[in-house]
């Protein structure tokens, strides 16, 4: 066996310029493999950051049917309170409770319907990155009562400013009627038309006492350090009161955000049919050199069975070059993509012409190439196992070889 190892590493350098351009061939497409496929994980993991920083967080506890119903009366008990327990609990630093309810927002001049949001200022900066898109004035703090911070495109459509007034006009929790005039301190613009022109968010203790909410809430936001750690928090917080009794519901963000999962999961498919063209056409470059190489020794395979080789050891010493033509490619090319993608991975990557807008919506002006065994070797052993299959044609023609036409062949 040894033997024909040997044998086989010889026969690939018979054409030196022919295999160095197959393997320089498959070295490239495993680096482009590599590089593409970690820049597709890292973009899907600033996404998903990026999206639940910006409001619903990694998970959430609400009350059963709230996500599908958004009625005010389904609501968290005493919400403020489980906040602080979830938020002694072990790698749940990020927590805040929240209570929301639709509202019709009028001004001097016009009014929109709006979803007004009851926060903990001193929390929900650990959970969401609104805070941080203020852009006018200040966000809420500690100790503001009849205070709002309000979307840019709201602002506009009020023609309100810093310091202006806001009445509200909505239904309590017990079916009464809610209203209050709040004073415009922060303006935040986050990039996104929607968000900005119907958003906006008061202290919770306020928000309770203007809805009749008592000490409830509609919902406590956890954030954890990774995705990895999401579903050990969560089947955590199942265990809570009220939680394990099924009148309140732990949701991650797959729930919170499905159609995050469908993008990503539309977005890998389409991207691996272009891998898939490229995968192929690396294998008919294997296919041309190795159909080649068995053409060219015609005459030596008819020799070798006249001499009684079986036609089964000669399918074998081809698949045996083509092994180590494969993996000459995937050796080279996994090296050089883990290289470029792990130098990627530490300064970023950044795609001319678009900083500004990724900034705008919240996902960062650089993307960090994710390197991981999935990255580094699906792509390449793709292209490894193409290479085998495309072996199968050019081996499976020696059994069809005559030892006497052989030897006759030009």
């Amino acid at each position: 066996m040894n033997v024909t190892w040997i044998l086989a590493w010889r026969n690939l350098w018979r054409h030196r310029r022919r295999t160095w351009l197959t393997v320089g061939a498959m070295v490239f497409s495993n680096i482009l493999l590599v590089f593409l496929v970690s820049l597709q994980l890292g973009s899907y993991q600033m996404m998903i950051d990026g999206s639940l920083a910006a409001f619903p967080g990694h998970i959430q506890i609400q009350h059963r049917g709230y996500l599908q119903d958004q009625h005010i009366y389904q609501s968290v008990p005493a919400a403020v309170e489980l906040a602080a327990r979830v938020r002694a609990m072990p790698g749940t630093e990020a927590v805040a409770a929240r209570a929301e309810a639709f509202a019709l927002a009028s001004s001097a001049e016009r009014s929109f319907g709006i979803l007004l949001t009851g926060v903990q200022p001193g929390f929900e900066p650990a959970v969401s990155t609104f805070p941080g898109k203020v852009r006018m004035g200040r966000y809420l703090e500690e100790g503001d009562s009849e205070a709002i911070v309000i979307g840019s495109v709201l602002a506009r459509n009020l023609k309100v400013g810093i310091g202006d007034e806001l009445t509200f006009i909505g239904s309590g929790r017990d079916g009464s009627f809610a209203a209050g005039v709040a004073t415009v301190v922060g303006i935040f613009d986050t990039g996104l038309e929607d968000v900005d022109r119907s958003m906006a968010q008061v202290p919770l203790a306020w928000f309770q006492q203007l809805f009749a909410m008592g000490e409830a809430g509609h919902s406590v936001v956890i954030r954890v350090p990774g995705l990895e750690q999401v579903q050990a928090t969560a089947g955590a917080l199942r265990a809570l009161p009220g939680v394990a009794q099924g009148e309140l519901v732990v949701l991650d963000w797959n729930a919170l955000v499905p159609g995050l999962r469908q993008a990503i999961t539309s977005d890998m498919t389409s991207a691996w049919f272009t891998y898939s063209v490229l995968v192929v056409l690396v294998a008919f470059s294997v296919l041309n050199t190795q159909l080649m190489s068995v053409l060219e020794r015609t005459r030596e395979f008819g020799v070798m069975l006249a001499l009684g080789m079986s036609p089964g050891r000669l399918a074998r010493l081809v698949g045996m070059e083509t092994l180590l033509l494969a993996a000459l490619g995937l050796g080279l090319g996994v090296a050089g993509g883990g290289l470029l993608s792990g130098y990627l991975n530490h300064a970023g990557f950044v795609y001319p012409g678009v900083e500004e807008m990724m900034e705008r919506f919240m996902l960062g002006g650089r993307i960090y190439p994710e390197v991981s065994l999935v990255s580094l070797l699906v792509g390449p052993l793709a292209v490894f196992i193409g290479a085998l299959l495309a072996a199968l044609y050019p081996a499976l023609r020696l059994f069809r070889l005559q030892p006497v036409a052989a030897m006759r062949a030009v």
